[in-house]
């Protein structure tokens, strides 16, 4: 093999699952204050489809896709001394002109990374930044979650709410999760104190009271979530999309809302690593694809099939190291 080359996923327009496809490309370097990092598995999150059909923050292609990242460093560029050759580590690269995770390797600025957490595949590590960061930062950093506050997450079963409901019941907090049918169940095995499904009941005359909503699906659900707050509390969504109207509705209920968009962070990447050791926090993956097999996955996450996260394998098994 060529070590100067690597293989990615690629696309050259916009497009259904089927425009990414496998190429060869240069291998990166580190530059100054980056790692260069041999990717083992990279997550897959729903912006990357919204970017492959859209192009959004990263405009027309080619571009490769893929922000969280699990894998080991092959090597350092200068002023780097967190890490070394060799080392495991996760993150999310920058988000959104960062990206480029489906590929056999990445460079990022080293504060973009943590160590591996110990006892977690790289599978499972790469399943956790993205969607494990939009949950810390918008409970813990923006919201301020304390123990025993009351926390509604609107879908509890997907890819971030899921981690969310973990984030929460770590933070102490009485947590609330929509979701329906059999994913019921899986919130529950995730700590959840109550699960409202969605289909079946109104989630405004079934949570009362809450502290803090957490919305990743938008739309008329995120506003009548609104209805479910304490005077005072908050909601913190993922999606920025008509956020103007929950902004006034907010102010009419005497409450508060904010938007978030995901940032690479070391501190909160540490925060979730050390949930994970301790067994408090585990993300949920459906199912891993080769890198090759890019599109199929993006079929899978699109069908609405799946249940929690979404991986690429990037290296053969027998070199993910647990």
């Amino acid at each position: 093999m060529n070590t100067h080359t690597m293989q990615a996923i690629s696309q050259d327009t916009l497009g259904d699952p089927e425009v990414l496809h496998p190429v060869e490309r240069e291998r990166p370097e580190p530059g100054v204050g980056q790692v260069l990092v041999a990717v083992h598995a990279a997550g897959i999150n729903p912006t990357d489809g919204q970017h492959r059909r859209l192009g959004l923050f990263l405009g027309e292609p080619p571009f490769t896709l893929g922000w969280d990242v699990s894998g080991v460093v092959e090597a350092v560029g200068l002023g780097v001394s967190l890490f070394e050759a060799g080392d495991e580590v996760f993150g999310m690269l920058p988000y959104p002109n960062g990206a480029g995770a489906y590929a056999e390797y990445v460079t990022g600025p080293v504060r973009a990374f943590a160590p591996k957490p110990a006892g977690v595949s790289h599978a499972e590590a790469a399943a956790l930044p993205m969607a494990g960061l939009v949950g810390w930062q918008a409970l813990v950093d923006t919201a301020d979650l304390r123990e025993g506050q009351r926390v509604l997450v609107l879908g509890a079963a997907g890819g971030i709410g899921h981690i969310a409901v973990q984030v929460a019941k770590a933070r102490g907090a009485y947590v609330i999760g929509t979701a329906s049918g059999d994913k019921c169940d899986l919130v529950r095995g995730l700590g959840a104190d109550e699960v409202i499904d969605y289909r079946t009941a109104d989630v405004v005359q079934e949570a009362q009271d809450i502290d803090v909503v957490l919305d990743v699906v938008g739309g008329k659900d995120r506003l009548r979530a609104l209805e479910t707050l304490s005077p005072g509390g908050i909601l913190v969504s993922s999606l920025p999309v008509e956020f103007d109207e929950v902004i006034a509705r907010a102010a009419e209920l005497g409450v508060r809302a904010k938007n978030l968009v995901v940032e690479h962070d070391r501190s909160g990447m540490t925060g979730l690593a050390a949930l994970a050791e301790a067994g408090r926090l585990r993300p949920h993956v459906a199912a891993t694809f080769p890198l090759a097999e890019a599109a199929k996955a993006h079929a899978l996450a699109e069908s609405g099939g799946a249940t929690g996260k979404l991986v690429l394998s990037v290296r053969p098994q027998t070199e993910i190291r647990s």
